[in-house]
């Protein structure tokens, strides 16, 4: 009877081997039992063979790791496991292993066996697996030789995570992540990834010692604009910023900012730390940096703190548009409105607006002279409007050698040129004439063919005259020389047409 009565130590192990086989069958985890002596028999013959490098082995021919997993016996699983490989029961699941384990897990694979070979008694992978529904599931697996099994590995158990979503996920971000480099990297402009952090700790000092007015400070404190500028830290460019500003690569630029942000720089910073002194985070001006070549680049700046780093400026965006090309456009563009186009002078717009402005604030007296081109109408007629520009850019070159400033020249009509000379007097306009004609003479040397030849007058303005009515009275003088010219003997001869 006594036999029949199992004893207490009996009934202890009876009891916690039926919970552990409760535990292992309600784990929320997939959980398999497998027994790898087969495997390890595999292995003790490959080793005996002389083979040493199994993951070079087995990638050579897979068809020998497809014979490890042969020997691999499943002895349980939990329902966990059936309802994530939609299986009835181990059976069902056992038989359908092929459909389980597939196309891109053999790698995988390999490198959990390598893990055994070397000695380890744990091996895990990240890997995909099937359902028998042919569902794609993303596993991570662990597996453990289990203490008593060491030598013959008669029981192994693996552990597998459903981690589908969580990878799901992880791609996604990656997408995004690499859409939004892509973005950056490749934009048509130049952008800069930088840290305002330390600009900001300096603002903050300066509002605990109780600075409010912070243009006056920078205006009697220079250096902190400097220092300012030292503490930025560029964290990245994008290869538009290279190319915009001439650098090989990243590093190249990084170590020569000194060169890009300098001279005219330092007033436009002045003015960006005072928007954010302002609690303007997103703010835009055209700003002058120079490419490494040393090259002048006007550029449309746009400043704006990244969301979320308010309270700390530690990432900044600061996107660079190249507006040299437009900046060039409009000077020329303006060049032309106050210029005159052959001969580079100014024009008559130029002209009206000057002699207003002498109207208006001097300094007196101001002295005008009227120049007119002598004989451009027949070298015109003779040897066509070609040989008449040149004669006329030839003024211009004579006119914008002799008048310096503050005084002022122009080409007011087809022949015609108007000299404004603020705080200039009789004596000095007659000497500037006298000028002129010096070197009307020595351009007449230097080129061969038609002379240039001016009609010239002068009148200062007296106290209390309108400066039109100057500019009347010296066009009345200068066409009274220029009838001295025409009715004078060796016309054609003094003009090189004869």
């Amino acid at each position: 009877m006594q036999n029949d009565i199992p004893s207490g130590n009996t009934q202890q192990h009876a009891t916690r081997a039926g919970v552990d086989e409760e535990t292992f069958d309600l784990a929320p985890v997939s959980l398999w039992k497998e027994d790898y002596s087969g495997m390890k028999r595999l292995f003790d013959q490959w080793r005996a063979e002389g083979i040493s490098d199994l993951g070079a082995w087995l990638r050579e021919d897979p068809s020998r790791a497809k014979q490890c997993a042969h020997q691999i016996k499943v002895v349980a699983v939990n329902r966990r496991t059936l309802e994530l490989y939609e299986a009835t029961d181990r059976e069902h699941l056992v038989a359908n292993l092929d459909q389980v384990f597939r196309d891109d897990m053999i790698d995988t694979f390999i490198d959990e066996l390598v893990q055994l070979w070397q000695g380890g008694l744990n091996f895990s992978s990240y890997t995909v697996n099937y359902t028998l529904g042919g569902r794609r599931i993303d596993i991570q697996l662990s597996g453990r030789i289990m203490p008593g099994s060491e030598q013959s590995w008669d029981y192994i158990l693996l552990a597998i995570e459903n981690v589908t979503e969580r990878e799901t996920a992880r791609k996604k971000l990656s997408r995004s992540e690499n859409y939004a480099r892509g973005l950056f990297e490749y934009s048509p402009i130049s952008l800069w990834v930088e840290d305002f952090s330390h600009v900001k700790r300096l603002f903050d000092d300066l509002h605990r010692i109780g600075i409010t007015d912070f243009r006056t400070f920078i205006d009697v404190h220079p250096e902190f604009v400097e220092r300012c500028m030292q503490e930025i830290r560029v964290i990245d460019v994008n290869l538009q910023t290279l190319s915009m500003f001439g650098a090989q690569d990243k590093p190249a630029l990084l170590s020569r900012l000194s060169d890009v942000f300098r001279d005219d720089m330092r007033p436009h910073f002045s003015q960006q730390l005072i928007e954010l002194w302002n609690g303007n985070l997103l703010h835009q001006r055209e700003v002058v940096n120079y490419s490494l070549s040393g090259e002048a680049l006007n550029v449309h700046m746009q400043f704006s703190v990244f969301p979320g780093h308010e309270d700390s400026w530690g990432l900044v965006l600061v996107a660079l548009t190249d507006i040299t090309a437009r900046k060039k456009a409009e000077a020329y563009l303006e060049f032309l409105g106050k210029h005159d186009e052959l001969t580079k002078l100014h024009n008559r717009a130029f002209m009206v607006d000057e002699l207003n402005r002498l109207e208006r604030k001097g300094p007196f007296p101001v002295s005008v002279i009227v120049a007119d081109l002598n004989g451009l109408k027949q070298v015109n007629d003779e040897r066509g409007h070609a040989a008449g520009d040149a004669l006329l850019r030839r003024v211009g070159e004579v006119l914008s050698k002799a008048v310096e400033r503050p005084a002022s020249v122009a080409r007011t009509g087809g022949d015609e040129f108007a000299i404004l000379l603020p705080a200039t007097d009789e004596r000095g306009a007659g000497a500037l004439i006298e000028q002129i004609q010096q070197l009307v003479d020595l351009n007449n040397q230097f080129y061969s063919g038609v002379a240039v030849s001016l009609s010239m007058g002068a009148a200062t303005a007296v106290p209390g005259e309108r400066l039109e009515a100057v500019v009347q009275r010296a066009d009345v003088l200068m066409y009274e020389a220029k009838r001295a010219f025409y009715s004078g003997p060796g016309q054609e001869r003094r003009l090189g047409l004869d």
